[in-house]
């Protein structure tokens, strides 16, 4: 199992979350997964994405309703929020991972499961979501 198969993992896990409020227990993503023999490294890759993604869910929704100008965020796709969600947590808390590559996953992903404009939106609430972190980062140097 890739990162990229992992996180379309992730996505389909925050996008049942989002309907039942619930994360999936250990034996339903198990489940999910036992085709893919997943490495552990893989599998620690999805447990982090989505606790992480859950566990600061609040903070998160907040940074992309704000981001995202004009658009209330339960009326984004419910594709579009998750895919939002589980970049901007990537974004904010894996440092080990490049924002563009953060970035570019996202907008596959998109093209993937959502609509055919839905990739240039979230590519640019992204783009905005990393500038953003990167100028509070140089500020913080500064200080």
């Amino acid at each position: 199992m890739t990162r990229r198969q992992a996180r379309e993992l992730v996505l389909q896990t925050l996008f049942q979350f989002d309907f039942t409020g619930k994360i999936p227990g250990r034996s339903e993503l198990e489940e999910s997964i036992k085709d893919r023999v997943p490495s552990k490294e893989i599998i620690a890759f999805i447990d982090d994405l989505v606790t992480g993604t859950v566990g600061h869910i609040e903070e998160i929704d907040e940074i992309i309703a704000v981001t995202s100008q004009h658009w209330q965020l339960q009326r984004l796709a419910t594709v579009d929020r998750n895919i939002l969600r589980a970049a901007t947590y990537e974004l904010l808390y894996r440092d080990d991972i490049p924002a563009a590559v953060t970035i570019n996953e996202a907008v596959d992903i998109a093209k993937k499961f959502s609509t055919v404009d839905s990739y240039s939106f979230i590519n640019g609430v992204l783009d905005k979501i990393s500038g953003d972190r990167q100028n509070k980062r140089n500020a913080d140097k500064k200080n």
